[in-house]
């Protein structure tokens, strides 16, 4: 199938952003079906306010709570 490029209107900053050929092929191989509502910067604030600061860490980005080793010697 060939997909050609077009513009999609973010519904939060109401802005115009690209849906490119590229970006639908790899979401047709993902298996998605519909097409991105947000622009690449509303998603990204949205996913900051969701998750906070994450960075691939399980604790979501709380910091690290650090716990007193005993050596088998102790």
């Amino acid at each position: 199938m060939t997909y050609t490029g077009k513009a999609l209107t973010c519904p939060d900053g109401g802005k115009s952003f690209p849906f490119t050929a590229e970006e639908q092929e790899y979401f047709a191989t993902k298996g998605f079906t519909n097409e991105p509502k947000q622009c690449f910067s509303c998603r990204s604030i949205r996913r900051a306010e969701k998750f906070g600061n994450y960075h691939g860490s399980f604790n979501h980005g709380r910091p690290r709570q650090m716990c007193p080793e005993n050596c088998s010697q102790c």
